[in-house]
């Protein structure tokens, strides 16, 4: 395999670079303080037609793979924008796909558009307070009743939830106990977000504050079955055909904010000077900044490997979970030297690198955990047997 960008893939990147330009660190750094969600930045994507790079063109898309879609993320956090900026549109990327896969063609004309175009937002709805990664055991439930399914239940760190106008959610519709494996009986809806029968409650949270976070209480939420994705019951398993991208994605991101803060740290080396000489002249300074660049290039490396192996139709899972696993260390890495780097200044929110660091620990959180990343490792890749 090459991982030389091509000459279209450099050209994204320039122009997403061109792009983020005017949201500039101090643009996020209102936004970290604020709390608005950054529409004018999410515009400024829809207009360049970019929320549809992975769609497919017949319903607006650009038709590109996720190779470009991680590229365009990595550039967005690259540019300061962090998770703030990349979270904003991060959902458009991937998400859809389970409509592109497995809903109907009346389906994907009805919401496919509004979504490339910017006129509507979704959120994502399947993690829940006391099931947490155990999807399969989780409570919402969706009755059906003649050509509508009644929802009730409750979901945890639904993003973007006070603003989206669609929810991707994933209920029972058999229960556990009536069913041959825990991974049947649950449905996946892309629905409407009915708020007088859903509230939605933020949830405070360490960074990212522009893009929220939410718990979701669902009391009779009623849902067309012409809002249902593929067959009943099938729901986790379509589920599981947006892990892999969504690994692929967040691993990019984790890169870019790493390779914003490797920026940040190398400019400050270079120019504070103590003891009559610049900081970065110092061993103990060039050093752990040298090992930072050296194991975001190696994570990004498995990044590309794992978007080349997706978009080719090959099985990525190790690569995608690889990836995800060494770019959060290695963009936390990276962050948490920035900060050392600038010392005091680097514990100032003028400084941006601190902001860079809150962010940038939501890749080691979500949205899997380093600990089940290893263990899918060892029993699939290793053959180990299952620890859990």
């Amino acid at each position: 395999m090459d991982f030389s960008l091509t000459a279209d893939q450099q050209a994204i990147c320039e122009q997403i670079e061109r792009l983020c330009a005017p949201f500039d660190d101090h643009y996020w750094f209102e936004r970290d303080h604020d709390g608005a969600f950054p529409l004018d930045f999410v515009k400024a994507m829809a207009d360049g037609g970019w929320l549809g790079i992975a769609m497919p063109e017949a319903y607006g898309g650009a038709g590109l793979g996720i190779t470009e879609a991680a590229l365009m993320m990595q550039t967005i956090a690259a540019s300061g924008a962090c998770l703030s900026g990349a979270s904003a549109i991060h959902l458009n990327l991937f998400g859809p796909n389970v409509v592109v896969k497995f809903g109907t063609e009346e389906q994907r004309q009805r919401f496919l558009p509004p979504l490339i175009r910017g006129e509507q937002r979704a959120c994502f709805a399947v993690t829940e307070p006391n099931t947490g990664l155990d999807t399969t055991h989780l409570k919402t439930f969706a009755r059906r009743d003649g050509d509508r399914y009644i929802v009730h239940g409750q979901k945890v760190w639904t993003s973007n939830a006070q603003h989206a106008h669609k929810m991707l959610l994933i209920a029972r519709t058999t229960p556990l106990e009536e069913t041959a494996r825990p991974i049947d009986g649950l449905t996946l809806f892309y629905c409407d977000l009915d708020r007088s029968r859903v509230e939605v409650r933020e949830i405070e949270k360490m960074g990212r504050k522009c893009v929220d976070s939410n718990q979701v209480f669902i009391d009779g939420l009623e849902i067309p079955v012409a809002d249902r994705i593929g067959e009943e019951g099938q729901g986790f398993r379509y589920l599981l055909h947006g892990l892999n991208p969504e690994r692929i994605l967040i691993a990019a991101e984790a890169i870019g904010i790493g390779r914003a803060a490797l920026r940040k740290a190398n400019e400050y080396a270079k120019e504070r000077v103590v003891f009559g000489r610049p900081i970065g002249q110092n061993q103990a300074i060039q050093h752990p900044l040298a090992e930072c660049w050296a194991q975001l290039e190696a994570a990004n490396l498995t990044m590309l490997k794992a978007a080349t192996l997706y978009d080719r139709g090959e099985d990525c899972g190790a690569y995608a979970n690889a990836a995800k696993y060494l770019a959060a260390e290695a963009g936390f890495k990276t962050c948490t030297q920035a900060v050392m780097t600038h010392g005091g200044f680097g514990y100032a929110k003028e400084y941006h690198v601190e902001r860079y660091l809150r962010e940038v620990m939501i890749t080691r959180l979500a949205p899997v955990s380093p600990q089940l990343v290893l263990c899918y490792i060892a029993e699939r890749v290793l053959g180990l047997p299952k620890s859990y």
